[in-house]
């Protein structure tokens, strides 16, 4: 979308980081509207069901001085399709927030700026969406590291033929010398200790994610 001064905004609102290494802690979450994608596993269909309001930049970042000093993060649907989210992390990084981007891979991060903590899903093959993986985004991981970014992979997987192709990738590229990588089960097709016992067979040194605002508020998918 090119810049309009305004964001298509689905949601705001203030919960529990459920995913990633800051999994528990307190978190403001921008989810924005419109997504590229169709995952099969989509839990935010309504990003891109729903038009969401529209806000500024300055309009998000005065609500969000109800949470001071509280972490931030924009996500989706795939909030890089918004051209004016780039405005939006600079205004929130000049207030000395943390701000975490969770993006699909689709897409480029060039423009992200190194202080956000960047969050790359790269889609497996169960997603239906593997096709769409921008394969570049790994190297200007590596450019971020050296800059001092804080960034994470994650990959949600639906069944082990998913974990197989997810560990091929992680050893090829060498991804958890340069980062901390998640692997996350789609719960009701890939068991949680299956996924462990992979892990542990293959003695892969990535993360379990489970998502912990699901356990916490079971049945409840938006708002948390």
């Amino acid at each position: 979308m090119s810049g309009s001064g305004l964001l298509r905004v689905s949601e705001l609102f203030y919960s529990i980081q459920g995913e990633s290494t800051r999994a528990g802690l307190p978190c403001a979450f921008i989810r924005l509207c419109s997504c590229n994608l169709r995952c099969s596993y989509c839990d935010s269909r309504y990003t891109w069901n729903e038009e969401g309001r529209l806000m500024s930049a300055a309009e998000l970042c005065a609500e969000l001085e109800q949470y001071p000093g509280i972490m931030v993060e924009i996500t989706g649907g795939e909030p890089l399709l918004q051209e004016d989210v780039y405005p939006l992390m600079d205004m929130l990084l000049k207030q000395g927030r943390e701000v975490l981007l969770e993006t699909s891979g689709s897409l480029s991060i060039a423009r992200v700026p190194a202080a956000v903590g960047v969050i790359l899903d790269l889609k497996c093959p169960d997603s239906g969406m593997m096709a769409h993986n921008a394969w570049e985004n790994i190297p200007l991981l590596r450019r971020r590291k050296t800059a001092g970014s804080r960034d994470e992979v994650k990959f949600v997987l639906c069944s082990e033929d998913d974990a197989l192709w997810a560990e091929q990738v992680v050893r090829e590229h060498e991804l958890t010398d340069l980062l901390p990588v998640l692997f996350s089960p789609v719960i009701d097709r890939l068991a949680p200790a299956r996924l462990a016992d992979f892990m542990l067979r293959e003695r892969l040194p990535v993360r379990l994610q489970l998502q912990l605002h699901t356990q916490i508020w079971p049945g409840i998918c938006r708002g948390v």
